[in-house]
């Protein structure tokens, strides 16, 4: 059995009740295409949780999830506004720079997050031939650093780009882990604030791939399909990627996935403390960011694996997971312990 390590909730494997879901659809012959049933199931159960008016597109992955939102809401003279932590722009290849040909631009960030304070700083060049023209603000949320945006926060961020308009776009790859977090609905923090289009990720929480793409006005949607078929994300087996998610959503799998990620980071992040050890953003998620010696951090990843996050100042991050266990985090800290005291 491998070890379970603080690498990445990507990491983790698949909730048995998604292997489930797959055996349950892998019945007989159904049209492709997301012409099923249980596609259209799924679409159902993201209606009761967003309303009637929206519209859902599954794709393979967060970042298929991510260009295509960002793809269908501009055009290629246009420029997408982000935190320089973003996914979009740190973790994706240039990605959605080489599919929509926008230009991305980086608002630096101590915590991940941005305010209209920082985007009002890129809000100008509009109307001039020139300049990249700003069309679209990308939020993290959870974000990279594991902070966690308030529906207030988010919704002045849709305030300042609805008055320029622009739009806003939600990467949600952590989605369910904020929703925990801020105990709250999705919805209280994307359509009722203000966001456009939603990435919606189950994948690092119990999933095996999958994720959905929810416009929240059906007039920006239009030529979502078309852009899908063209960044390769149409699923000719779409029953399976929509069984997940009826599989997530049952019971509330997905709440019961992410509180245990959260609760296991509060643990972690409360044991390091008491070794003494730094840490660097506050623990709202699944995320712990700490300062370690690089000797200490290096020997302690032979052990559990986990990625360095910022080597200039000796920060690592170390993420749990829907199974992480109390004693993986016992066992690490005694480890960490030892390498501290050596």
């Amino acid at each position: 059995m491998n070890k379970r390590g603080f690498a990445s909730d990507n990491n983790s494997g698949v909730h048995p009740n998604i292997i489930e879901a797959f055996n349950k659809v892998n019945q007989g012959h159904v049209v492709g295409y997301g012409n099923d049933p249980y596609t259209q199931q799924a679409i159902e159960k993201f209606k009761k949780i967003f309303g009637e008016s929206i519209d859902v597109y599954f794709v393979f992955n967060g970042t298929g999830a991510n260009v295509l939102s960002i793809s269908t809401l501009t055009q290629s003279f246009h420029s997408v506004l982000a935190p320089s932590t973003a996914h979009i722009i740190t973790d994706e290849c240039g990605s959605p720079e080489k599919i929509t040909n926008c230009k991305l631009i980086p608002i630096e960030s101590s915590n991940g997050k941005i305010t209209p304070k920082m985007i009002s700083k890129q809000l100008h060049g509009f109307n001039f031939e020139h300049h990249s023209q700003p069309r679209l603000i990308s939020i993290s949320q959870v974000t990279e650093l594991g902070t966690v945006y308030t529906p207030e926060e988010i919704r002045a961020i849709c305030d300042i780009a609805h008055q320029y308009q622009m739009y806003v776009h939600m990467d949600g790859a952590r989605i369910a882990n904020a929703a925990v977090s801020l105990n709250l609905p999705f919805n209280a923090f994307t359509r009722d604030v203000g966001i456009d289009v939603l990435s919606f990720g189950g994948t690092k929480n119990g999933m095996m791939m999958g994720e959905a793409v929810v416009f929240f006005n059906k007039k920006l949607s239009v030529n979502a399909k078309y852009f899908r078929k063209q960044s390769a994300q149409l699923f000719s087996k779409m029953r399976f990627v929509a069984a997940q998610f009826l599989a997530y959503f049952e019971d509330d799998l997905w709440k019961a996935n992410a509180t245990h990620a959260n609760n296991m980071a509060a643990i972690l992040a409360r044991k390091v403390k008491e070794l003494g050890v730094e840490i660097t953003q506050e623990v709202q998620a699944n995320g712990v960011f700490a300062i370690i010696d690089d000797q200490i951090s290096e020997q302690l990843q032979k052990a559990y694996f986990f990625y360095p996050w910022d080597v200039n100042r000796h920060e690592v991050r170390w993420m749990t997971s829907f199974d992480t266990k109390e004693e993986d985090i016992h066992l690490f800290c005694l480890k960490l312990k030892e390498l501290l005291n050596a």
